[in-house]
């Protein structure tokens, strides 16, 4: 089983940054893609960003691409989100997983971003 700790949320002024991580424990995640999601009050979880097991590709979905980055340290067991000039839309709550998510890792409590204008 793989346990998902995410953290480095936090509020932060339209056009700000943010980088966000995901400290994966019970197993090692380097042979797994890694994908962050988000949810906003209100609306389904959604996909943002993912990452190969390689690290040799990546992707995102067309509402942060260009303002995101996803990366791993394999070393760490770790995955990161690069935030880059935030909007309010991008207020929600983060979550990583395996992506896709699978039976052998549990959804961790997320990490609250938000986004002021």
């Amino acid at each position: 089983q793989v346990q998902l700790v995410e953290s480095g949320g936090g509020l932060v002024q339209a056009g700000g940054s943010l980088r966000l991580s995901c400290a994966a424990s019970g197993r090692t995640v380097s042979s797994y893609a890694m994908g962050w999601f988000r949810q906003a009050p209100g609306k389904e979880r959604e996909f943002v960003a993912a990452i190969t097991w390689t690290g040799g590709n990546t992707y995102y979905s067309d509402s942060v691409k260009g303002r995101f980055t996803i990366s791993r340290d394999d070393a760490k067991n770790t995955a990161y989100l690069q935030m880059n000039s935030l909007k309010p839309e991008d207020t929600a709550v983060y979550y990583c997983n395996l992506y896709p998510p699978t039976r052998i890792s549990h959804w961790g409590q997320g990490t609250q971003v938000t986004v002021s204008s």
